[in-house]
């Protein structure tokens, strides 16, 4: 490996590890990025934390204020209550559509998602069970072929992906979600559209009803 590939490498090491920390909330919202700390962990020099602090600064999650540091950037509370509306409006009608056109072995795919991620929260495994959370609401556009709906919603998952981490956290929220997706699954195996629509509009109501909850118990960790 040349010396540019070994640094293009290293500087991979570091965003992906800090990324990592911040996403699942290690490294909370304000909190200032020690690169010197970030050095002697990953044994790596400067050169490649200061250009992974640069790309995750590109993707909106650190602010860099020149003269004091960089910090992990806040959570925009706006933006997440309209891209759960985006949710809340678009799986509600992937739920309505799949109660009537999943066939056998996606409903099969279903319930071993379920099976998994049943374990995981009696495991408190949050990694695993976000995981799995996921995983539920992406085999329903996969399984109907709705790839544009697909693409949409998996950009809405990413720009959600940190507070959803979050939302993991508050004792009893995986048992929660988990019995919110067993209604929607019952409500597809009863091949009844309205009441997927429903039980998935429950759902993600549910989800902005912890994130508001969070937002009042933990200000600092949001913007407007």
């Amino acid at each position: 490996m040349t010396m540019q590939g070994r640094v293009n490498s290293k500087a991979e090491q570091v965003y992906d590890a800090v990324k990592e920390a911040i996403l699942s909330g290690e490294l909370e919202p304000g909190q200032a990025i020690d690169k010197l700390a970030l050095c002697e962990k990953l044994g790596v020099s400067r050169f490649p934390v200061s250009a992974a602090i640069s790309r995750l600064a590109f993707e909106r999650l650190v602010r860099v204020e020149p003269q004091h540091g960089s910090f992990v950037a806040p959570i925009s509370a706006d933006d997440v209550r309209q891209y759960l509306f985006v949710r809340r409006a678009l799986e509600g009608e992937v739920a309505a559509e799949a109660a009537v056109r999943l066939d056998d072995p996606a409903r099969a795919d279903l319930a071993a998602n379920l099976a998994e991620a049943e374990e995981a929260a009696r495991e408190e495994d949050r990694a695993s069970f976000y995981i799995f959370d996921i995983g539920f609401h992406a085999l329903l556009t996969q399984h109907l072929g709705l790839s544009r709906s697909e693409d949409i919603l998996d950009g809405v998952r990413q720009q959600l992906e940190r507070p959803r981490r979050l939302l993991m956290n508050p004792p009893g929220r995986m048992q929660q979600t988990l019995g919110e997706h067993r209604a929607i699954f019952a409500a597809i195996e009863a091949r009844d559209p309205e009441a997927a629509r429903a039980a998935m509009t429950d759902h993600i109501a549910a989800v902005s009803r912890t994130f508001e909850a969070l937002a009042r118990a933990k200000p600092e960790l949001f913007a407007p």
